[in-house]
């Protein structure tokens, strides 16, 4: 059974930035509005990724590496335990069952491995285009499966799926879901920039996600530690 999981934990605020110091700027902009933050491949291909989540775990925070590793099992389960070195909380695979398993395997320390589902990106003429004969939710079902068989700990999935996801997995499998725009309702206005299926952070909370991923609302708004705490109380009070 997982454990359980702090409120203000279930927002991971995404570091979606170019390099290194704005992130670190956000971080102490936030100030305890946020204890958990993802880094990811934009920032990994600037000098001082792994500087930064030292920095994070310096000040008590968790951290997400979200990069997704897809290569040779060998090659991806040497990846997860130097990461693992690192103190992350969680990171991320995307792969076959092989790659999921060695992923599994080679993690330590308590970090945690996801795997992704279906990007939120992708909508059905993408999965034709990528010769996938089924719609989204059966994908992310049977993906979701097939990573708790591999030993995985979690997946990343769309709000949207996070309930069929609870009917076969209702306690064991972590949920982490972006594609998080805090507005009213989730109809075409909402701000979705790529993302293609979204959910407001009350009804991804309500369907069973476990962490909500925000990133673009946060960072670029007026005030980003007001944003936050918004965004926080709206968890609050789903999880009343």
């Amino acid at each position: 059974m997982k454990n359980k999981i702090l409120d203000r934990d279930r927002l991971i605020v995404a570091l979606d930035f170019p390099d290194a110091a704005p992130a670190r700027a956000l971080v102490e902009t936030l100030g305890d509005a946020a204890g958990f933050y993802k880094i990811g491949m934009e920032l990994c291909m600037a000098p001082g990724f792994f500087e930064l989540l030292e920095w994070l775990r310096a000040r008590d925070k968790k951290v997400f590496v979200d990069l997704k590793f897809f290569d040779i099992p060998e090659t991806v389960a040497r990846a997860v335990a130097r990461l693992s070195e690192r103190g992350a909380q969680f990171c991320t695979v995307h792969g076959n069952q092989a790659i999921m398993q060695a992923a599994a395997k080679a993690k330590s320390g308590g970090m945690q491995v996801l795997a992704v589902t279906a990007l939120t990106s992708l909508d059905r003429g993408d999965l034709d285009d990528l010769g996938f004969q089924c719609d989204v939710a059966a994908l992310v079902l049977s993906r979701a499966k097939r990573a708790l068989a591999a030993g995985c700990d979690g997946v990343v999935s769309s709000g949207l799926e996070v309930a069929a996801l609870r009917e076969f997995a209702p306690r064991e499998l972590i949920v982490v879901t972006p594609g998080i725009r805090p507005v009213d309702n989730d109809s075409e206005s909402a701000d979705t920039g790529d993302q293609k299926r979204v959910m407001t952070p009350a009804r991804a909370l309500l369907a069973g996600a476990d962490h909500l991923v925000v990133g673009r609302p946060i960072r670029d708004a007026a005030d980003p530690r007001a944003a936050t705490y918004r965004i926080q109380t709206e968890i609050a009070e789903a999880l009343k």
